[in-house]
């Protein structure tokens, strides 16, 4: 992690060191990390990507970063609202997708995160640095299909979307609401859902040859995070 910056009330909170003296930097709190002010192990990695890549190819990566999300932002910008882009329309090498509002629908942006799954994608950065958003970050490495294939998936879940707001779906009983779509769920037996399977589960052509299937359906990560249970063996295993 690099530098975290806060005021000057917060620094008595912040994480302190068994070992070592941090100074005014800080804080009472229990430690986080061995090292006392963050994991060192990062470092090496930056470092190396510096080293192989040359003063040429950062600039050249920066480059293609930056054209990436120019690219996918401009694709996107008719069916989503796209936050802090610049007055000629330009993003940085990131950009923000606002779906705070679909809330007349009934759908967040949680909702959208599951049902990226369904096209074989884990969605993008949640909720930060704005609630209910999806920042999408492509860096330079993603080739065009890859680009082209989360904008039509973004796309097509936006045509779901629009099937709530014309009727034409139900907004308590969608396939963003119950999404994401495991396998046991698509050949239950009892499929009593208003929409098909293959819906459901082959929202895009490529996915009949390339599924991933998601093993665990929606949870209430709510309920989840207000009442933790620890998964590891009693300690009783361990004598």
């Amino acid at each position: 992690m690099g530098p975290i910056g806060v005021a000057k009330h917060l620094v008595p909170f912040l994480p302190g060191h068994p070992v070592v003296d941090m100074g005014e930097f800080g804080g009472s709190g229990m430690p986080v990390s061995a090292a006392p002010f963050g994991s060192s192990s990062i470092l090496p990695i930056s470092h190396m990507y510096i080293q192989l890549m040359g003063s040429a190819g950062l600039t050249r990566a920066t480059q293609v970063a930056i054209l990436n999300a120019n690219y996918m932002a401009n694709r996107l910008k008719e069916h989503f609202q796209i936050v802090y882009a610049k007055e000629n329309g330009l993003v940085a090498h990131e950009f923000i997708l606002e779906f705070k509002n679909f809330k007349n629908t009934g759908i967040d942006v949680e909702d959208v995160a599951k049902r990226l799954m369904d096209f074989n994608f884990h969605a993008p950065t949640m909720a930060f640095p704005i609630h209910g958003t999806l920042m999408i970050e492509p860096t330079e490495s993603e080739p065009k299909e890859e680009l082209d294939r989360l904008c039509d998936a973004l796309i097509t879940i936006r045509e779901e979307i629009r099937e709530i707001e014309q009727g034409k779906a139900d907004p308590k009983n969608n396939v963003l609401v119950n999404a994401p779509h495991t396998a046991k769920a698509v050949l239950s037996d009892k499929w009593d859902r208003p929409y098909s399977r293959e819906k459901a589960a082959f929202p895009a052509s490529y996915l009949r040859n390339s599924k991933y299937w998601p093993t665990v359906g929606r949870i209430d990560g709510v309920a989840g995070d207000r009442n933790l249970v620890c998964s590891c063996p009693p300690i009783e295993n361990y004598m």
